[in-house]
């Protein structure tokens, strides 16, 4: 925790009318219900304004889209990891199928609302954190400054209800449980974490530095930290199958974490990512660095929980914007404690900076166009008017989300080309082919299309590396049995032959 040089810091002065100098304090539960009772509103409500931007259009990227199919497929009986598949842990795609089931499926509102949910779960958390370690002011501020700049990113990244958004809530609850030497509950939290994205890992962590260093005996808490993190991830894995959960979730992905193709396109994603986050974060840095020349600000788990997530980031050598979100809470836990040390006009120099970065994000999400989903609303249509309800078709592009706005069911289990290419990985040169996929891919691929060949394919590549005339095996497939029929929006739809 930071250096507390003064008792100064922790007092607040306040006037005291004459008629409440004889009152007797509050007890302390109700204190602290005070202080969330009033916290919690202004922080719901910061939460579903910065968020409105969600809200306007269908679909924010291809990642709601896949989970969006994925839901579908599960609902109609489709088996996870193994008729249903992808390289990310379960958790978020069985949301998705629980809200579906009670909210319909023609919609993700109810996921833009649960997306919100899980800030305010991240900001209530964070502000615990800080209340706990700095007092009642600081924990004000943290939960403020993190709903601000939460969305200080690409909106198609901020706004989208995906992975990293729901799995925040869980790292800051690891955090916030260990500080509070709740080993099992820190544990618990990891896991939740891990099950939502892989990298949610990360905070571990900081639990293990603050374990280590707390006064007694640490044998207890370590087994209970364990065994907390361990028994869901065992869990999920028996529901699921062992072999095919390690496979899906951690070593069939190895063409995909790699540096190695499209040098120059991965980097300049991650240098505009970086800015993009330090633009969003203007009022968190400044005091952090000041606090970092002018003291020794202690707070080694939190530093350590910010390197572990920029490792996060780093992992896998993609740098894709929502994997930034991962060090926003760490980042304002830092900046909160050094606010605390600063005069009073460091933090409303924080809070204004990060309020007008706010709103020039929210801006752009509100007024900034999406091409891309205009040509998949098209794509849809023409895929709708041409084929029946009960239809299967192949849609061979990286927009899963063209099934569900079409309401087709996709006739491979393999819904992008990314995992039969690795394109999906953000390659766009010599890493992109057959040879690249994910291990069995193509021999799973070719029986599903052999036994149930769909009504229509739509090849969607418009001249990127995956197209068909650079796979052998998708054009036999498509040459022997399909004729082409039309092109709409560049992309070319393929009839079966008669």
């Amino acid at each position: 925790m930071l250096a507390d040089p003064s008792p100064s810091l922790r007092s607040v002065t306040t006037s005291v009318l004459p008629s409440q100098r004889h009152r007797p304090a509050d007890p302390p539960v109700t204190a602290e219900f005070r202080y969330w009772r009033r916290l919690i509103p202004v922080l719901a409500a910061l939460a579903l304004l910065t968020r409105v931007p969600s809200f306007r259009h269908p679909l924010w990227n291809p990642d709601e889209g896949y989970l969006a199919v994925q839901a579908r497929q599960l609902a109609s009986g489709g088996t996870l990891y193994a008729t249903v598949v992808d390289r990310k842990p379960p958790l978020l795609p069985w949301l998705y199928e629980a809200v579906f089931a009670l909210c319909g499926d023609t919609s993700l509102t109810p996921l833009r609302l649960a997306a919100a949910a899980a800030q305010l779960l991240t900001a209530l958390a964070l502000a615990a954190t800080a209340r706990s370690r700095w007092g009642d002011r600081a924990g004000r501020t943290a939960g403020v400054l993190y709903l601000l700049v939460s969305v200080g990113l690409n909106p198609e990244d901020a706004q989208a209800a995906t992975f990293e958004v729901f799995m925040l809530p869980f790292t800051a609850a690891a955090v916030l449980c260990a500080g509070r030497g709740a080993w099992t509950r820190a544990g618990l939290a990891v896991a939740g974490a891990c099950l939502t994205k892989q990298t949610g890992g990360a905070a571990l962590v900081p639990v293990l530095w603050l374990l280590w260093h707390r006064p007694g005996p640490r044998r207890t808490p370590v087994l209970r930290t364990l065994v907390g993190v361990a028994l869901p991830i065992a869990a999920v894995a028996w529901l699921t199958g062992p072999s095919r959960f390690l496979f899906w979730t951690v070593t069939g992905s190895a063409a995909y974490a790699s540096f190695t193709g499209s040098e120059l396109h991965v980097l300049t994603r991650g240098l505009t990512n970086t800015a993009l986050l330090a633009a969003g974060c203007a009022g968190l840095l400044p005091p952090v660095v000041r606090v970092l020349r002018i003291a020794r600000t202690g707070a080694v788990d939190l530093w350590l929980w910010l390197a572990a997530s920029a490792g996060a980031v780093l992992l896998g050598f993609h740098f894709f914007g929502h994997y930034y979100l991962q060090l926003i809470p760490p980042l304002v836990l830092l900046a909160t404690g050094a606010l605390q040390i600063l005069p009073t006009h460091r933090l409303t120099g924080a809070l204004c900076a990060s309020a007008c970065a706010c709103a020039l994000f929210v801006a752009w999400g509100l007024l900034a166009p999406r091409p891309d989903l205009a040509h998949t609303q098209r794509l849809a249509a023409a895929v709708e008017a041409r084929t029946g309800p009960a239809e299967r078709v192949l849609v061979w592009g990286i927009h899963p989300e063209t099934y569900w706005m079409a309401g087709r069911a996709p006739a491979s289990r393999f819904l992008t080309a990314g995992l039969l290419t690795n394109y999906s990985g953000g390659r766009d040169g010599p890493q992109v082919g057959e040879k690249y996929a994910v291990d069995g891919a193509w021999r799973d691929f070719r029986a599903e299309l052999t036994d149930r060949p769909p009504a229509l394919v739509v090849d969607d590549s418009r001249g990127k590396p995956f197209a068909p005339d650079r796979l052998p095996t998708l054009r036999r497939f498509l040459a022997s049995r399909y004729d082409r029929s039309c092109v709409v929006d560049g992309a070319v739809f393929y009839v079966r032959a008669r």
